[in-house]
């Protein structure tokens, strides 16, 4: 009876990076390209490295009788039913040190594109319109602004050290405040969140998607919100009425926004798309080389950590008694 481990992973992975995993186990993958049947591709697996373009829902878990550890290559794992693999006893790992840095420098990028009105200057100067008698396109300055960060885990963290060299004084809203003695190591202060949409001249969202936060930035929020502040999205299109932001951005009850997400996507909501105070991006947090190859390597670790008996340090839904972390 062959008692080699499994470990099917949905995408063709380069042989450099396979590692001590090849050694370990028998390795399952499409020969190019997507699965033809992921369902079939993982139902004989004992562990599966997935993508965010994975759906991993409770029908597919069923043809999954043997799995018992999936880690996705991404921080986010919206596109994994947790709960049906909470009741199977399947741990979900995910990527969230390998992602922040990356992500965190594009919603910085974004805030500046957006204060500064990068692309409209952009299109300004290639369409011919910059002359000398042209007048300057007046955006607002970043630095000694007040950011508010809407959810402080890694990314935010990272987002955080980024507006400290702005000078921008640094608040936030978490469902569990931080001790203060890592606010005063992080430079960051807490606020409830009505304050920090009121108070706040820069909101970045950093916090999961769920039914819980669905939306949680509508019509309301973006009414207390100041008139000439910044909403920048790199974390889940869903958080976002992107009907109501779009409102408020085409009357002026808001100044500018930056979504590197959309609730749709790829889809965009044909509201957003003729809208010059807003910069798009394409789901793009991560899409660097290095941390690409980061968050490949930290997903292949939740692996070896599983394969080693080792508590996963990665892990979303931990059993009681496991000494593993959301």
């Amino acid at each position: 009876m062959n008692t080699t481990p499994c470990i099917a992973l949905s995408r063709q992975v380069p042989d450099a990076l396979l590692g001590s995993l090849r050694e370990r186990a028998e390795l399952r993958m499409p020969e190019r390209g997507l699965p033809d049947d992921l369902g079939e591709l993982l139902s004989g697996a004992d562990y599966a490295l997935v993508l965010p373009a994975d759906r991993i829902d409770a029908a597919l878990l069923e043809r999954c009788p043997r799995l018992k550890v999936l880690s996705t290559v991404s921080a986010g794992f919206d596109h994994i039913d947790v709960a049906a693999c909470t009741a199977r006893g399947i741990r979900v790992c995910n990527t969230p040190k390998a992602v922040a840095a990356a992500t965190a420098d594009l919603a910085f990028g974004l805030l500046l594109a957006a204060a500064r009105r990068i692309v409209e200057a952009d299109a300004f100067v290639r369409g011919g319109g910059w002359r000398a008698d042209s007048s300057p396109l007046f955006g607002q300055d970043v630095h000694h602004k007040q950011l508010g960060i809407l959810g402080l885990g890694s990314i935010g963290m990272e987002v955080a050290k980024r507006a400290r060299g702005f000078d921008m004084d640094v608040t936030y809203c978490n469902r569990r405040r931080l001790p203060v003695e890592e606010e005063v190591r992080l430079g960051v202060r807490y606020l409830d969140f009505d304050s920090l949409l009121e108070q706040s001249d820069a909101l970045i969202l950093q916090l999961p998607y769920s039914a819980a936060t669905h939306h949680i930035i509508g019509a309301p929020q973006l009414a207390q919100m100041k008139p000439e502040a910044i909403l920048i999205n790199t974390a889940r299109g869903g958080l976002v009425d992107e009907t109501a932001l779009a409102t408020a951005l085409r009357e002026g009850r808001l100044a500018a926004a930056g979504l590197d997400v959309t609730e749709g996507e790829p889809a965009v909501n044909p509201a957003l798309l003729g809208l010059p105070n807003l910069v798009l991006s394409p789901h793009n947090g991560a899409s660097t080389r290095e941390t690409h190859k980061r968050m490949t390597l930290e997903a292949f670790d939740n692996l070896l950590d599983a394969l080693q008996g080792a508590p996963l340090r990665n892990c979303i839904n931990p059993q009681p008694t496991e000494e593993c972390c959301p």
